[in-house]
């Protein structure tokens, strides 16, 4: 059967990596979370001294760039690909509170992006990917042959990614984090460079009232729907 390109943007925690994720397990895909890509450069960022409450080096960041490795591989617990900063396993920092605060400030550097989009194409040159993340049926994989775009309120993203943090063991408030959904959609829906939208032949789905499993059998009918027309 044909291989295909698979692009899933929208907005923060509205579950489009969970779904894209068992998405590519079902076709025997490739998945490439590319939201964990700007997550371990922020990572890097931080621990490096180039972001903080106070400042954004981001010169300093630019030009130490080229010092930045970031690959996947399968965790054999999870049978999840986990990232790896430098061939450090940063999988469970680049997922905490203090990380999700700066990232839309780093994804917002062009030359980040530049950096990231060109390593997240070369990763789909040989098709049979899901990817997810804010650009990649507009700006990683134009030509994608398939394209969704999720949305939720922005409270349901809150309630979601604040039970998240709370099952992993994380000392989190609500409000914070609904604070924090508020002002990545600001930043991600208005930066300069590669802005969130929907792709004019995206289909959006709106997963405010719908389980996990919903959503993934509604991706999943719109996947199979692409392949059949394809053939």
């Amino acid at each position: 059967m044909r291989k295909i390109t698979i692009a899933i943007d929208g907005f923060s925690s509205t579950g489009k990596s969970t779904v894209a994720k068992e998405l590519a397990r079902f076709l025997g895909y490739i998945y490439v979370d590319s939201g964990a890509m700007y997550r371990a450069v922020t990572l890097f960022a931080m621990e490096e001294g180039y972001i903080n409450e106070d400042n954004f080096d981001v010169k300093g960041l630019i030009l130490n760039l080229n010092t930045i490795e970031i690959s996947f591989a399968l965790n054999q617990d999870t049978q999840i690909a986990d990232v790896y900063l430098n061939s450090i396993n940063v999988e469970k920092k680049i997922r905490t509170l203090e990380v999700s605060n700066f990232v839309s400030q780093v994804a917002a550097v062009s030359e980040v992006r530049s950096m990231l989009v060109k390593q997240q194409q070369k990763m789909g040159e040989e098709k049979g990917v899901v990817m997810d993340g804010r650009d990649i049926g507009t700006v990683v994989f134009p030509n994608a042959e398939l394209k969704i775009f999720m949305t939720a309120s922005a409270e349901k993203r809150a309630q979601r990614r604040y039970n998240e943090l709370i099952d992993r063991g994380d000392n989190v408030d609500y409000q914070a984090v609904l604070k924090n959904i508020q002002e990545r959609d600001y930043i991600d829906s208005h930066r300069a460079d590669s802005p969130l939208i929907k792709a004019n032949d995206a289909i959006e789905i709106d997963n405010s009232d719908m389980t996990l499993d919903e959503q993934f059998q509604k991706v999943l009918q719109l996947t199979l729907k692409t392949l059949k027309d394809l053939e």
